[in-house]
């Protein structure tokens, strides 16, 4: 396995509202002999707010955080999939449109920066299930999950547009996503099928209507407890959010007992891997992942 070096954008939910998701990332790094170096200069994406409020900016900002990818010349790597979808298409635009990238460069030559397009942008699943490779992590296996049933959850920004996500991750049909069964399965564990994994979680629309929002979070949890699920795991930040918190609130709303711990992707890779429970963060869940901790 040669050495992979990666640009890696935390984005800010990795850094502040989910540290657990940085250093289970870092731990699954170390243990794969994966380098990845953090971009400390970069700002957050605009969660897909600011992109309401102000394209234009929002393309400059996000221009400037893969500024600082390109100066590293690694690929550069998202935990969250609101910040790979917004960064996509951020890069799409300009890479697409001369005239355009000219005026966002106008306002990044203010900072010293220019954008050129030359470093990819790919989530973390992906450096792991295709850079990495799936049968090299399974022979790096030191605690096989062999016992639990595990539900993927896609969220949406991950595998879409369709066509963002076919061109960034080739080997996967947006339509019908594989990755976090075939990344399950080489940890040894049993993957759940089910229709909500690649539903909406409902975050980006809890405040304009909660009741929707945990009806959406409430649905896919359910459809997986009732597929036999014992965990939930999820490669985005802001899912994982909602679907840890919102199990009391998405339940009342539904009339069901919702109770199932909800993993970072990075987390469920680093437990496999022989990293303890207190060094990837679970005791900070608010739904306790007891049997993972015991």
């Amino acid at each position: 396995m040669s050495n992979l070096k990666y640009a890696l954008y935390t984005g800010c939910t990795a850094k502040e509202s989910t540290p657990e998701l940085l250093s289970s990332t870092l731990a699954v790094g170390e243990k794969l002999g994966i380098e990845l170096h953090i971009l400390e200069e970069a700002s957050c994406c605009g969660a897909s707010h600011l992109q309401d409020f102000d394209p234009f900016l929002s393309d400059v900002l996000n221009a400037r955080n893969i500024c600082y990818a390109e100066k590293t010349g690694y690929t550069m790597v998202t935990l969250c999939n609101t910040c790979q979808i917004n960064l996509s298409l951020t890069k799409e635009k300009l890479d697409s449109d001369d005239v355009y990238k000219a005026k966002v460069n106008k306002k990044l030559k203010e900072t010293g920066l220019e954008y050129k397009g030359s470093v990819a942008i790919k989530h973390f699943l992906y450096v792991l299930v295709d850079d990495y490779g799936t049968e090299n992590i399974k022979a790096k296996v030191e605690v096989p999950l062999s016992e639990y049933n595990i539900a993927p959850f896609y969220g949406c920004h991950n595998i879409r547009p369709s066509h963002l996500h076919a061109q960034n991750n080739g080997k996967e049909n947006p339509y019908r996503p594989t990755s976090l069964e075939r990344l399950i399965e080489s940890l040894e564990g049993v993957s759940v099928e089910y229709a909500s994994k690649n539903k909406c979680c409902g975050f980006h629309v809890d405040l304009q209507a909660p009741n929707t929002s945990n009806t959406l979070t409430g649905n896919a949890l359910v459809d997986a407890i009732d597929n036999n699920a014992d965990i939930v795991v999820t490669p985005c930040p802001l899912c994982h959010l909602n679907m840890d918190i919102k199990q009391e609130s998405a339940g009342k709303l539904l009339g069901r007992d919702i109770n199932i711990p909800v993993l970072h992707m990075p987390q469920m890779v680093a437990l496999a891997l022989g990293c303890t429970p207190k060094e990837i963060g679970l005791k900070y869940h608010i739904t306790k992942a007891k049997q993972l901790i015991s």
